[in-house]
């Protein structure tokens, strides 16, 4: 049984490391805690199990509730234009099955995360204690209002797309941090957004990759619908 396991970690192992060679540098992200951290951080543990075995592949992936996990590269490339320095304070929302939360994680002091479906903040909180993450702070709830009595953060990244960047979420940081989330239509039409607080009340936004993001939902993001 342990020989199979071996066998088994050996295999996501090479799995990784050759998704951050051939996904993740090859595509010019550099910053060696984000490559760290991609490189050691187990995907295949944040996915259904029977999708593991396509944990490391060039996509996202569906993780139940409408929601998925995403592409690697877009958590690499989205988590580097945070300009992490390591020992920061981040907010997250949007947790998913927490792999983004544990690629912050890997870097930042403390990560606050917040997700809108209980069921997946179970989950996601049941992974952090079985791997060990003791550094992450999970609640449920609308993510669009933030996480204000832990405010103020040194970064917040948004995983799912909103109309615009909510105020709450940008009064949330730190005078020269910088918040990242998809902006753009319910379903199509996103781009990447990083902004950054100046001084005050000012902030600077910059436009970056076109992306396909599940919505935001909440008081500043979309109404949820039925798509069925």
């Amino acid at each position: 049984m342990k020989k199979m396991e071996s066998s088994r970690d050996s295999f996501f192992e090479q799995q990784r490391q050759e998704m951050v060679r051939s996904q993740i540098i090859a595509r010019g992200v550099k910053n060696p805690l984000v490559l760290q951290a991609m490189q050691t951080v187990p995907r295949h543990e944040f996915v259904p199990e029977d999708r593991q075995e396509t944990a490391y592949s060039d996509r996202p992936l569906p993780i139940g509730y409408g929601q998925t996990i995403s592409q690697p590269y877009i958590v690499a490339y989205m988590t580097e234009l945070l300009r992490l320095g390591g020992g920061e304070k981040v907010l997250e929302i949007g947790t998913g099955f927490g792999y983004q939360t544990a690629i912050l994680a890997s870097i930042a002091r403390e990560v606050y995360t917040v997700e809108y479906v209980s069921e997946l903040a179970e989950t996601a909180e049941r992974l952090f204690q079985k791997l060990g993450y003791d550094n992450i702070h999970c609640r449920t709830g609308d993510g669009s209002l933030g996480w204000e009595a832990a405010a103020p953060y040194e970064g917040i990244l948004v995983t799912a797309s909103g109309p615009k960047v909510p105020d709450a979420l940008k009064h949330q940081l730190k005078s020269g941090a910088r918040l990242v989330m998809p902006v753009g239509e319910y379903r199509f039409g996103q781009r990447i957004v990083r902004v950054t607080r100046g001084s005050g009340d000012t902030f600077h936004p910059e436009k970056f990759l076109d992306v396909a993001f599940v919505p935001l939902l909440g008081q500043f993001g979309w109404e949820k619908r039925d798509e069925s």
